[in-house]
């Protein structure tokens, strides 16, 4: 009884009908998207001719023949493994042998083989498989998928010993070894299933091209022992084109599904920093295990007593980096701070620290965000670094509380109880005189008088002036008072020769006129135990394991050892906060007007004028002044070109573009050269008192601001920081007007006085969407989900 022919035309036909009813549905979803094929021809062998006929007449082609030798694995492994319907890529057939038939696209011809092999009925789990050909378009692969269908499978090729035998133990013989007719039906087991994917032309004069197609398996002698059998042609052929289309139908799907508007199917992986413990640095840059006090591992705090140890060793660069005007897009003072300071130690392989003032809570909950810096320059854990760091402002804000306690306490008691004691050198009380008793026993502070006031570390609008003593148990002593910020507080401001100076603040002054210090209330000791670790540096490190020091008080700066000098460093950002100081306002939250992000070379040559004045103030100190120019991504050369130029003709030693926020200390190296040169350039650093900075007219004295004493201590501004006037608002280099003092406040422990200009706040407010609405706490992992606020991280610079 002859085998039953397994028709490819007709399985085929049927797999067709189905893929264009898939194709309708794909088209129904998205009447834009339509499935395509691209054929890519190498060679010119008879088999390929004949498949990529037969591939023109179900898509489209686009050939490409050669006669040169070519390296087929490049071509082949070049096609995107998602767009690679023939399944031939490496990672295809290495999906496929590992069985992830699911992942990965596969090969037609035994595709289609599998097909056929299901018309029949046979189930293939169990049985004996034999495979003659090796190839890895059809042997190889068709090995695979008779394996992970569950048949036990052998691979026969043309050195394989007594093919015949091998073949006749064969429940489903596939033939694909590419010769004529070399299967005979005496290989054959009575009733297997044969599948013929062989394509041979053989000479026939009958034929108008003196040539026919057969296959491997002599089809005449074959069908008599076979209980199935495929034809050639008509038989795997026709099942290999549907394949392919089957396989450009599901890649069609395939990106169809993951282009669906909706979730983005990303994988986002975990940024994991290398973070060596801050011990190891320690050790790395010289100091000794007895004087560094470790707080857990990633930051440390300096014992004092290595100034001894290093008194000897000399002196080192100074460098002070400032800024031009801030505005509200941020000028990164901070960002380049660290990106200079990587740039010098990792990339200039020079020994330097970078000193950079602990950030208040403040700001950081409030509309700056975080001072760690940004994108590739930042200090690390950036949430230590700009939270609780080692409690050090939490001490300031203990002591600062402890002495407004004790002044109000004290006024309580000397109103409300009779003369005592309070501190007597003299030992025979006879020996006191009825002035000292009264001295010893009462302060007698004028309430008025009072300019110590309480502090806390967040941004709270409504206790910039309060009632206290308003509680029946204060018996009627009631007084206003007011709340500051602890960054601007005078204990902060005074942590040198902590002890005396703690000692020398004034709080107040006597209804004489005699001024009473935290010594006089008896308290100057407690605070020195309260800041006797808040005056130990803290070390951390930055990304590039840099070494950062956090001073309280401290401006950002960076210091490397050789002889001494000093300079400044002005950092100024391009575009467009240059532009701000000469074009409209910016509201923050707000669109930037047109001007802002298109280039303007007019508008920014009129914004230069502000940094023209940082550079002259700068260089009123006697020292070389380099100018960062903080480049984005939006800059345009000349933007870049023009701020450089203007620079160096108003007096700048050099000025650079630098990429650090997004290049880390690579950004930097350029300015980490320019700052090294002009230390080595000659300097002659002098203080400033006679020289006009702001450029004002004149000054003046409110009310509250005359009469105040200590009128020879030097004096440092507290005034807005947005503009070089006392109104926020005036952008550029604004002169002819006149700076109004509302008041003058004396840190007489620190040793100078600081005028309040104008409305300047002491405590600020919060913004309507505070930084705190982007900071939570993952329960479960106990960490930060995402960092800090920052005022230069943004994603969409980098």
């Amino acid at each position: 009884m002859s085998a039953q022919v397994i028709s490819g035309k007709e399985v085929s036909a049927q797999v067709r009908a189905r893929l264009k009813n898939e194709v309708e549905q794909m088209k129904a979803k998205d009447p834009n998207f339509r499935p395509g094929l691209v054929v890519l021809q190498v060679g010119d062998r008879d088999d390929s001719n004949l498949y990529i006929s037969m591939k023109i007449k179900a898509a489209a082609e686009l050939p490409l023949d050669s006669v040169n030798k070519m390296d087929t694995e490049k071509v082949t492994n070049a096609v995107a493994p998602e767009k690679d319907v023939d399944g031939l890529t490496s990672i295809n057939a290495g999906k496929l042998a590992r069985g992830d038939l699911a992942d990965c696209f596969i090969p037609c011809t035994p595709n289609g083989c599998m097909e056929l092999i299901k018309q029949t009925g046979m189930s293939v789990a169990g049985k004996k498989a034999v495979v003659i050909g090796r190839s890895k378009i059809v042997g190889a692969p068709m090995h695979d998928l008779l394996l992970w269908s569950h048949a036990t499978v052998t691979t026969c090729h043309s050195k394989t010993v007594n093919l015949a035998e091998e073949a006749s133990k064969a429940d489903i013989l596939v033939v694909g070894i590419g010769k004529a007719e070399m299967v005979k039906g005496e290989w054959i087991k009575k009733g297997a299933v044969v599948i013929d994917c062989g394509i041979n032309h053989v000479p026939d004069e009958s034929k108008p091209s003196g040539k026919r197609v057969v296959g491997d398996v002599c089809y005449t002698s074959a069908r008599d022992q076979a209980g199935f059998i495929t034809p050639v042609p008509g038989g795997v052929g026709p099942m290999t084109v549907a394949m392919l289309m089957s396989n450009t139908v599901l890649s069609a799907q395939r990106f169809l599904d993951s282009h669906q508007p909706g979730k983005w199917n990303i994988s986002y992986t975990e940024l994991k920093l290398q973070k060596p413990p801050i011990g190891c640095m320690a050790v790395e840059v010289g100091l000794l295990s007895d004087e560094v006090e470790l707080y857990g591992t990633t930051k440390a705090k300096i014992r004092l007593s290595i100034m001894k140890r290093l008194q000897g060793q000399p002196d080192g660069k100074y460098v002070v980096v400032t800024g031009i005007t801030p505005t509200p897009l941020g000028e990164g003072k901070s960002t380049t701070t660290i990106g200079l300071a990587q740039a010098l130690g990792a990339h200039l392989k020079l020994n330097v620290f970078a000193c950079v003032r602990q950030p208040s809570q403040g700001p950081t909950f409030g509309i700056k965000g975080g001072a760690a810096g940004g994108g590739y320059s930042q200090v690390i854990p950036m949430e230590e670094f700009n939270l609780h760091l080692t409690g050090d402002i939490h001490a300031i804000t203990a002591a600062n509380n402890l002495v407004a306690a004790a002044i109000d306490a004290r006024m309580f008691h000397e109103r409300t109880q009779t003369d005592t004691k309070l501190g007597i050198e003299k030992t025979d009380p006879t020996a006191l005189t009825d002035e000292e008793v009264t001295r010893f026993a009462r302060l007698d502070m004028n309430p008025d008088s009072v300019t110590w006031h309480r502090v806390l570390d967040t941004n709270d609008r409504f206790l910039r002036k309060v009632t206290i003593g308003q509680s029946p148990t204060e018996k009627g002593f009631i007084r206003e008072a007011q709340f500051d910020i602890t960054g601007g507080q005078r204990d902060m401001a005074g942590l040198a020769d902590m002890r005396q100076r703690l000692a020398n603040m004034v709080v107040a002054t006597s209804h004489s006129g005699q001024p009473i210090t935290t010594e006089d209330l008896g308290v100057s000791g407690a605070l020195a135990v309260l800041m006797r670790d808040a005056i130990k540096p803290n070390l951390m490190q930055t990304l590039e394991h840099q070494v950062r020091m956090r001073c309280l008080g401290a401006i950002p700066a960076m210091w490397w050892p050789t002889s001494s000098a000093a300079i400044a460093a002005i950092n100024g950002r391009c575009h467009p906060a240059l532009k701000m100081h000469g074009g409209p306002t910016v509201t923050a939250g707000m669109p930037l007007p047109r001007e802002y992000v298109e280039e303007n070379l007019e508008l920014l040559e009129r914004g230069c004028g502000n940094m023209k004045k940082q550079i002259e103030n700068a260089r009123h100190f006697g020292v070389p002044v380099v100018v960062a120019v903080n480049a984005f991504k939006t800059d345009t050369a000349a933007e870049l070109d023009l701020i450089c130029a203007v620079a160096k003709v108003s007096g700048a030693f050099d000025a650079v573009h630098c990429s650090h926020w997004a290049e880390g200390g690579a950004g930097a190296v350029a300015l980490g050269r320019a700052v090294q040169r002009a230390s080595e350039a000659p300097s002659d650093f002098k203080f400033l008192y006679d020289v006009e900075i702001y450029g004002a007219d004149d000054i003046e004295l409110l009310p509250e601001a005359q009469h105040k004493g200590f009128g020879n201590l030097p004096i440092c501004m507290a005034k807005t920081h947005l503009s070089l006037s006392h109104e926020a608002d005036k952008k550029g280099v604004p002169t002819g007007f006149v700076v109004p003092i509302r008041d003058i406040r004396a840190s007489v422990g620190a040793g100078f006085l600081f005028p309040l200009v104008g409305t300047m706040p002491t405590i600020p407010g919060l913004p309507t969407r505070p930084c705190f609405y982007d900071i939570d706490l993952d329960p479960e992992t106990e960490q930060i989900p995402d960092q800090l606020p920052s005022p230069l991280l943004s994603l969409k610079e980098m």
